[in-house]
């Protein structure tokens, strides 16, 4: 077999499960392998340093279908960096707007939280559900 690795010595290399990899072949993220005499996955080496890539980009935000399209580029022979930008420009806006609204629910339930340190029980409203947040 030489310096080709079957999918359980790719899954160890790189931390991610066979089913991960099974997957990220089956959504093109992975070139599909050759096959063994046995019909087992033959990898090449190279598959290690594009899970490697895959995880870094996950861990960066990017989603496995972005990461598809920057992955994509480069298999033409193109350098990504263009798209990766608008793709990252794109998930910094969206961070953005979910640490705004994060923000936001955050003064809520501190304003909530404010309210029941003053509140007695008895003192609630018997109509209200829950004094301190309506």
């Amino acid at each position: 077999m030489g310096d080709r690795m079957l999918i359980g010595e790719v899954a160890d290399a790189t931390g991610v499960s066979t089913k991960t990899l099974r997957y990220y072949e089956r959504e093109g993220l992975l070139h599909e392998p050759a096959r063994t005499s046995g019909g087992y996955r033959d990898y090449r080496p190279e598959v290690i340093e594009r899970v490697g890539f895959i995880k870094q980009a996950q861990t960066a935000g990017l989603t496995l279908r972005q990461i598809g399209q920057v992955l994509a580029i480069r298999d033409d022979g193109h350098a990504p960096c263009h798209h990766v930008a608008e793709v990252v420009d794109r998930r910094l806006d969206d961070v953005e707007q979910h640490l705004a609204a994060l923000r936001q629910t955050r003064a809520q339930l501190r304003e909530v939280r404010s309210r029941l340190d003053e509140l007695e029980p008895v003192d609630c409203d018997p109509g209200a559900i829950c004094s301190a947040i309506t």
